[in-house]
């Protein structure tokens, strides 16, 4: 069972009632409910809460953090930025959704700015798997089709991946590279993009299957942590050996 924790600012559930309406529960509670059902043991975390839901146990018991933000990301204090960096250094999976692009956390681990296009339109994604070989990809056909999402578009600011798992093609014309896995110290990163909130992206089946593969791909793999700093030789070494 894989520790997950689903971090959610909890915004525009408060001020648009729009939003209220699709997410009557948060987007972290309909995220949550899915990955419960998939039998993973999962909690949520908000931006008011003290630490930001976020304190040392907390991240300490995380196995996957999954992270969804937009309108406060200057809110996000950076000592918490500063704990989680380390924890998915450490080995903690960080899945990244849609505006969580501009995140601090996320920022901070790509070393870029992360900017994008985008707009909002109500028109169609279709989020193709170019890489069908990949866990996070497992169970899905040849795309995803969304009705109605808000568009991104490239140049996507971002280090070229160490795996791409989607490119979506929006109705406008625009591509964009929508999931996008990375390694960072003992740890996984993937960027994951649709997810609008005032549309009901996180009820798609094919949506929480991407969703839930990720969970399972990131958690820690268990493996010993690397030793750093000056190290003893494993064999004699010629150059030393005195005659």
């Amino acid at each position: 069972m894989i520790k997950v924790t689903v971090w959610n600012e909890n915004r525009h559930e408060q001020k648009n009632p729009v939003v209220k309406e699709i997410y009557p529960k948060g987007i972290h509670g309909a995220i949550q409910e899915f990955l419960e059902k998939a039998g993973h043991d999962v909690n949520t975390a908000t931006l008011d809460e003290a630490q930001h839901g976020l304190t040392e146990e907390v991240l300490n018991n995380t196995d996957v953090l999954v992270w969804w933000g937009h309108l406060a990301h200057d809110e996000v204090e950076d000592e918490i930025v500063n704990k989680v960096y380390q924890r998915v250094l450490d080995g903690m999976g960080l899945l990244v959704l849609h505006s969580g692009h501009f995140s601090k956390i996320f920022k901070k681990l790509m070393g870029t700015s992360c900017d994008l296009k985008w707009r909002e339109a109500d028109e169609k994604e279709r989020i193709w798997i170019v890489n069908p070989s990949h866990p996070i990809a497992n169970g899905l056909g040849e795309y995803i089709e969304l009705e109605k999402e808000e568009m991104y578009g490239e140049h996507f600011d971002i280090p070229a991946p160490d795996d791409l798992v989607f490119v979506s093609w929006f109705e406008g014309g625009e591509v964009f590279r929508s999931g996008a896995a990375y390694n960072r110290g003992k740890g996984k990163v993937f960027y994951f993009r649709p997810g609008h909130e005032t549309y009901p992206t996180y009820y798609n089946e094919d949506v929480q299957k991407v969703i839930t593969n990720a969970v399972s791909f990131l958690a820690p793999s268990g493996s010993e942590a690397p030793k750093y700093g000056n190290a003893k030789p494993l064999e004699a070494i010629s150059s030393q050996v005195k005659i």
